[in-house]
């Protein structure tokens, strides 16, 4: 091979590479573009968590299904910059006993003992002006249910009464209390 063929081969290599670089770049622009067009709104977020019933939302739908879905992949938790300094969300992973509803804890068999078990995966919480206004408990499946406070149940007159009627039909089935034994039992 002459110096001038060589030359000629080295240039048409870094042709070569520069398109395949310009390629990757523009490639992985798109893909980041594509990411955060599918990113979830915070606002948006926050207003359909706070919503009375978000699944009879039609907007609402899609937004938390994808918040359930990005939230299960360990993605953070979407920001709303225009919430106001007394109103925010927080999202942390639901853990029984302790950060589960008893009603949505669970006893499996574990290998020396049975465990307790959430039946959900997490947990968003909802403050207005400060203070918790809902808790949504939620699986990557998108399922979900909303824990009304007593000052959102207040503000909203309605809301989707799941999560009260789920702890109801939790209590009823409970076995009575086991009547206490007079001193001289």
């Amino acid at each position: 091979m002459s110096l001038k063929s060589s030359a000629t081969a080295g240039r048409a290599n870094a042709h070569r590479l520069v398109r395949i670089t310009t390629f990757g770049f523009l490639a992985l622009a798109m893909l980041l573009v594509h990411r955060a067009a599918e990113a979830v709104d915070g606002c948006m977020v926050i207003l359909c968590l706070a919503a009375p019933k978000w699944r009879e939302v039609p907007m609402c739908v899609p937004v938390i299904h994808q918040l359930h879905r990005d939230l299960a992949r360990g993605r953070p938790f979407p920001v709303c910059n225009t919430a106001g300094p007394n109103n925010w969300t927080e999202n942390t992973w639901a853990s029984a006993p302790g950060n589960c509803p008893e009603h949505y804890t669970r006893l499996v068999e574990g290998p020396n003992r049975p465990m307790p078990v959430c039946d959900y995966a997490g947990v968003v919480t909802v403050y207005v002006n400060g203070a918790p206004f809902t808790r949504t408990w939620w699986n990557a499946d998108a399922d979900s249910v909303t824990e009304f406070t007593p000052a959102a149940k207040a503000q909203l007159g309605t809301w989707d009464p799941k999560f009260d009627d789920d702890h109801a039909l939790w209590l009823a089935l409970q076995p009575p209390p086991t009547p206490a034994c007079p001193p001289l039992c």
